[in-house]
């Protein structure tokens, strides 16, 4: 079984958790290392479309066909291991807590800040918890994998209301007749007591929240921008 990891921040972490994420989009970059960072989109006979390398010298392979952009995340079938913030237990061997003096052991616990726990205040060199960034959590400590189930290329903005829904928004009505849509607390209500939204910024419209979502995480102007990205689906693996 071919695995690859894949990061997610702390919110979409609880919506995968909470079975609300089932997508997630990712833009397209060339996965060859050449000077060429552009890439063309051939349309194929289903109608789905295929990233390919622009034309240049390492665009085509030994027969002289063009080289696709591979899915860095793999195909339908390969698994994702879930990498987000963590705290990692363990203690410190050397002269001190500066790397190039010592280094950190660890005993393999972790905690998440995904879960609302925060970071233990009382450290000793003999019992330490560090706080480590998602692009550094190892294998061992994931506690998330996921099965993809499919894979397209399509323009961000061309994303439907049933697939914004489908990438972790959560859906809350007042009064019974009006739903808006948007990311909620950890008590699944909007607020701001950790990653949701005030209850002003939720959304009627879907695709509304959905930009709204995906500019918090890649910046304002990312969502005019309509990138080509791949739609990831997926599934979570559970005992995992």
């Amino acid at each position: 079984m071919k695995e690859r990891p894949i990061i997610f921040n702390s919110e979409m972490v609880r919506a995968v958790l909470e079975g609300r994420k089932t997508q997630t989009r990712r833009v397209i970059v060339p996965s060859m290392r050449t000077a060429d960072t552009q890439f063309e989109l051939h349309q194929q006979a289903d109608g789905s479309w295929m990233p390919m390398h622009t034309f240049n010298e390492g665009s085509f392979d030994k027969s002289g066909s063009e080289r696709p952009i591979k899915c860095p995340f793999g195909a339908v079938g390969y698994r994702l291991w879930v990498r987000e913030n963590f705290f990692e237990h363990g203690h410190w061997e050397g002269g001190g807590y500066d790397p190039e003096d010592s280094y950190f052991v660890s005993d393999k616990q972790v905690l998440y800040p995904a879960d609302g726990v925060k970071r233990p205040t009382q450290r000793t060199r003999e019992d330490f918890w560090r706080s480590r960034p998602s692009i550094h959590m190892p294998r061992w400590a994931s506690r998330i994998t996921l099965e993809i189930t499919g894979v397209r290329v399509e323009r961000l903005n061309s994303i439907n209301e049933h697939d914004a829904i489908a990438e972790g928004l959560s859906e809350i009505s007042k009064d019974g007749s009006t739903y808006k849509y948007g990311i909620p607390d950890r008590d699944g209500l909007p607020g701001t007591d950790d990653c949701g939204w005030p209850w002003h910024e939720w959304s009627r419209y879907p695709i509304t929240a959905y930009s709204k979502l995906w500019q918090s995480i890649y910046g304002e102007e990312s969502w005019q921008a309509n990138p080509w990205v791949w739609v990831i689906e997926f599934k979570r693996v559970e005992g995992q």
